[in-house]
């Protein structure tokens, strides 16, 4: 039955992710939406990178202003969702898949997603509802409905029921999965009591909601953003004589991906292109609706300031730590390395052996466990700001009624993920990222005249 059940998922993820096979559907989306928003809204990346610092540092927090969180609160949560398992598993499947190239085809869905996180998030902030008991709901699924109309509310439920279903995926058994994955590998822990100690630790914080969340992820995600980018720096230092070659390697293979190499067994230009943009925005979520619904929580009454706030997610995410991750990996050539059985190492494992053979002149065989700790805080810290969102939709969709039923599905489903197999969870968390996508790109677009409205108004007034 589970074999049944891998097949069916693999064939629906396929649908949405290589159909057609000349031109990708999401790709094309993805890729499309987020030139097209770059390009209307003027490189507003670049344009206003600076004024997001200044936002984050706190300069414009009000603490009188409706919402739940700060400025920096929100951000963390967003990014204690997306600095997860893609940078460190999410990376390394890219990779195994499409070669070096792909780390260059997940910069440039960083750089466009950047301008995407904010149109999204300003939007989300814009037409947030604010509760009876003076919390706020956000999110792609208020954006569509109240921006477009009413006309447009089944796509608003659409995007919410693809949002619980993801939540059950992307942003639980595949963290799940992965921390089971890497502790049996290292420490020969079954993955049925990882699954359970993850689940009571989880469990622990969802159940306190948005403020508690806030205030773990404030915590958890600069700390564990700063260890593992200094873990990689230190490793890449060490081997600085490789850097030239390997960014040339990157490049090359980008557009020229190279044939069979130890584990590695070749492929094309577009299978490289679509694995890229696959894990890049598994990795920072642009264009996926999945950051609004945190961002929309923020202490503001400023769409367009949490909007700056929020396109420095992906700029953290994929362009610092899944970079990080990248260079390390093509650095000590742990994409060609097979493992006794001759099978080419893939997820976290390849990056677990990438910092092991980094590392080892300074700290022998442990730098591995750089890695297991790493896996171990961000599967947790996603699947927690992953439940936040989900318990967002599902109100949505059915009300208060529904929140708690929703938690324990979520806690049985994480659970669920540490023992599945590899390709499952990913071809689900893959099928669930699409289709919470699709209606939440096509709302995008839809909007962005509001957003540069949003905009204009806004940076007028700080001038």
């Amino acid at each position: 039955m589970v074999g049944r059940l891998k097949e069916i998922i693999e064939y629906l993820s396929s649908l949405i992710w290589n159909f057609p096979e000349k031109a990708p559907v999401m790709v094309v989306l993805l890729l499309g939406a987020g030139v097209f928003i770059t390009l209307y809204l003027g490189f507003i990346q670049i344009r206003k990178f600076w004024h997001a610092w200044e936002v984050i540092s706190g300069k414009y927090d009000n603490p009188e202003e409706e919402g739940d969180i700060s400025h920096f609160q929100a951000l963390s949560a967003a990014l204690s969702a997306t600095v997860g398992i893609g940078n460190i598993a999410g990376v390394a499947t890219a990779i195994h898949y499409g070669g070096p190239g792909a780390l260059f085809w997940m910069w440039i869905t960083a750089i466009f997603g950047m301008a995407l996180k904010y149109a999204e998030c300003t939007l989300s902030l814009y037409y947030r509802k604010v509760n009876p008991d003076g919390s706020v709901s956000g999110g792609p699924m208020y954006y569509i409905e109240r921006g477009l109309g009413k006309a447009f509310k089944p796509m608003a439920i659409l995007f919410a029921a693809c949002a619980v279903i993801s939540s059950f995926g992307s942003g639980n058994a595949v963290q799940a999965f992965t921390v089971a994955d890497q502790l049996k590998a290292d420490f020969g822990i079954p993955q049925y009591i990882t699954g359970i100690v993850l689940v009571v630790i989880v469990g622990s914080v969802i159940l306190g909601g948005i403020k508690r969340i806030g205030q773990v992820a404030s915590k958890l995600a600069p700390f564990m953003a700063i260890l593992y980018v200094f873990a990689s720096v230190l490793a890449i230092l060490l081997h600085i004589d490789k850097v030239p070659g390997m960014f040339k390697l990157i490049i090359s293979s980008a557009f020229n991906p190279p044939a069979a190499v130890g584990g590695f067994a070749g492929t094309t230009f577009l299978y490289t292109l679509i694995w890229g943009v696959k894990r890049g925005i598994f990795s920072n979520e642009a264009g996926q609706g999945s950051a609004p619904i945190a961002h929309a929580a923020a202490k503001t009454k400023e769409a367009a300031r949490e909007g700056t706030v929020a396109m420095i997610g992906p700029f953290i995410d994929t362009l610092v730590i899944c970079t990080m991750t990248g260079l390390v990996i093509v650095i000590t050539g742990a994409w060609t390395h097979v493992d006794a059985t001759g099978k080419a190492l893939n997820a976290s494992p390849m990056t677990a052996y990438a910092f092991e053979v980094a590392l080892s002149s300074l700290i022998g065989h442990y730098g591995r466990y750089l890695v297991t700790i790493s896996v171990f805080l961000f599967g947790i810290s996603t699947a927690i700001s992953w439940s936040y969102y989900g318990d967002r939709a599902i109100q949505y969709l059915a009300g208060d009624r529904a929140i708690f039923p929703y938690r324990v599905v979520f806690l049985v489903m994480h659970f669920l993920g540490a023992v599945f197999t590899l390709e499952i969870v990913w071809a689900f968390g893959d099928l669930a990222l699409g289709l919470m996508a699709i209606p939440n790109l096509i709302a995008v677009v839809l909007l962005s005249p509001k957003v540069k409205e949003i905009t204009v108004d806004y940076f007028s007034r700080l001038m």
